[in-house]
């Protein structure tokens, strides 16, 4: 047992019941499928006070430790959220013993993690200042306001930035507890895992919260919605501005105002973001070269398809079809 890493979620009333649940059976399966091999994992549910937690979803989860008891030995600490929707937006809960527990404890463990708007926890114990951080999309806004000393990206999955790690909302828990396996075994074993849980895909963390047409607002003009659809059904087509402007009967000035205006992106951006996500299912779904994956999502070449997913992914087309290819080949 002492090569046993201790894992420690920690929960309040509200939390969100798939922020600690999903992460916890990433964690679990981890440790069964490692076997003896190697380092697997005991888990944790701390809370200020031991005995049952109501969820959000009021199904309740029982802390079997306080968080002083375990603040001594955590070598991985899980801040779970709780998203609260007002008409005002988000807001978060008050949690000063949570956070007072967090800026106490965080210089003793190898690495914190937060899930959704656990970042917030993190945030007030002044972890993040001067750190790149994500959250859930929804809060992503009220977050960057509140503290302005954290670089917020609200598009991917997870971040990790030295010993902490923030994810977006909800089932994003389980990508980042999955990369947290494959950080401490290996990504072969993450994929073990995650083939396990019968989990469509291990997303890596650069990879966007959402799909492109989810991403972006619902236009409210026809025309720009039409538009949206026939880019994502003809993503190796000319899709210049000029293009896309005699496509939707609309000057190339016009277009761009009108374009920005309802999705929030120029459209040189929204059509790379629906080329990328175009290839992404390619290589997903597909054995072909990727000189052919280039030209069908209209990268052009080679060199533009491996810049774009570098940039946007952080990882070569090749890399990502082998994390990430859904069947294999043969």
């Amino acid at each position: 047992m002492s090569d046993v890493r201790q894992v420690v979620i920690a929960v309040f009333d509200g939390v969100e019941v798939l922020d600690v649940t999903g992460p916890a059976s990433v964690f679990s399966a981890a440790s069964k499928l490692l076997g003896r091999r190697g380092n697997g994992y005991r888990i944790r549910i701390a809370a200020s006070a031991k005995g049952p937690v109501r969820t959000s979803t009021g199904v309740q989860i029982v802390a079997d430790a306080t968080l002083a008891e375990v603040a001594a030995t955590a070598d991985t600490v899980l801040l779970p959220g709780a998203i609260q929707i007002t008409g005002d937006g988000p807001r978060p809960l008050d949690l000063p013993d949570v956070v007072r527990w967090v800026a106490r404890g965080a210089p003793h463990w190898r690495r914190i993690a937060s899930v959704c708007t656990g970042a917030y926890l993190l945030a007030e114990a002044g972890l993040l200042d001067g750190r790149r951080a994500t959250t859930h999309w929804y809060a992503a806004e009220d977050f960057a306001g509140r503290y302005p000393a954290v670089t917020v990206d609200p598009d991917p999955i997870f971040i990790r930035d030295g010993p902490i790690w923030t994810s977006a909302g909800v089932t994003a828990g389980m990508d980042l507890a999955l990369a947290l396996v494959a950080d401490d075994h290996g990504e072969e074993h993450a994929r073990t895992v995650a083939r396990w849980l019968v989990m469509y895909l291990r997303r890596p963390g650069g990879q966007s919260q959402f799909s492109v047409p989810l991403s972006v607002p619902a236009p409210r003009t026809e025309r720009i919605r039409d538009l949206l659809a026939w880019i994502a059904e003809r993503p190796a087509a000319d899709l210049s501005v000029p293009a896309l402007a005699e496509r939707a009967h609309m000057s190339e000035r016009h277009l761009a105002r009108v374009f920005l205006r309802e999705t929030g992106l120029t459209p040189a951006a929204y059509v790379e973001h629906s080329r990328v996500e175009a290839a992404r299912m390619w290589l997903e779904h597909r054995d072909d070269p990727v000189e052919v994956v280039a030209a069908r999502c209209g990268f052009g070449s080679v060199e533009t398809l491996y810049r774009t997913f570098r940039r946007r992914l952080g990882a070569t087309p090749s890399d990502y079809r082998r994390r990430f290819r859904l069947t294999e080949a043969g």
